[in-house]
């Protein structure tokens, strides 16, 4: 009979066991989902943003004369983003703002273009779409951020160290990046 109570109580013991372990790995499953698909939400906001910053080449092209190699790094770099990596995006980025900057100069230094309406509609939608990449960065970081405390933390770094789960990578904000690009006329 004691034979009994102690398998009993070595199989509920066992059942917790692979219980919390399914947790854990759907936990960290249910993350890794969330990054990738907040990453996917960051990728069609910048390429949201790129077509913006063509329209917004376009609209100021008769103004100011752009390299023919700034057009075709925004195209590269919209075709670059569906497929991007966090570090690949903080470059994206980082090169997408600089030529945003060096349009709104050019806007700047127009009057009259600054009263356009397709420029004013342009620079507002740009705006949106600033604010809306901003939200996503942080959420991707803030699940990151759980991720990767939860493979480093005791006991869930024992089932990521078995499923072999790496940490996920920050999207950076590097110096030029920290301020948002000015938009206001």
């Amino acid at each position: 009979m004691t034979g009994w109570i102690i398998g009993g109580i070595l199989v509920v013991v066992l059942i917790a066991l692979v219980l919390w372990f399914v947790g854990i790995y759907n936990r960290f499953q249910s993350l890794k989902n969330s990054s990738e698909a907040t990453l996917g939400q960051i990728r069609v906001a910048m390429k949201k943003r790129l077509d913006m910053i063509n329209q917004l080449l376009g609209a100021v092209q008769s103004y100011a004369s752009f390299e023919k190699e700034t057009l075709e790094k925004v195209t590269q770099m919209r075709s670059g983003v569906g497929n991007a990596g966090p570090g690949d995006l903080n470059e994206i980025e980082a090169q997408s703002r600089s030529i945003l900057g060096r349009l709104f100069a050019v806007v700047e230094n127009y009057p009259d273009l600054k009263t356009a309406s397709v420029v004013s509609e342009l620079t507002a939608s740009i705006r949106s779409i600033e604010d809306e990449i901003g939200r996503q960065r942080y959420t991707y970081n803030n699940i990151s951020e759980q991720y990767n405390t939860m493979c480093d933390t005791i006991p869930s770094n024992i089932i990521a160290s078995v499923a072999h789960f790496s940490k996920l990578e920050y999207l950076k904000f590097e110096e030029e990046i920290e301020q948002a690009p000015k938009i206001a006329f």
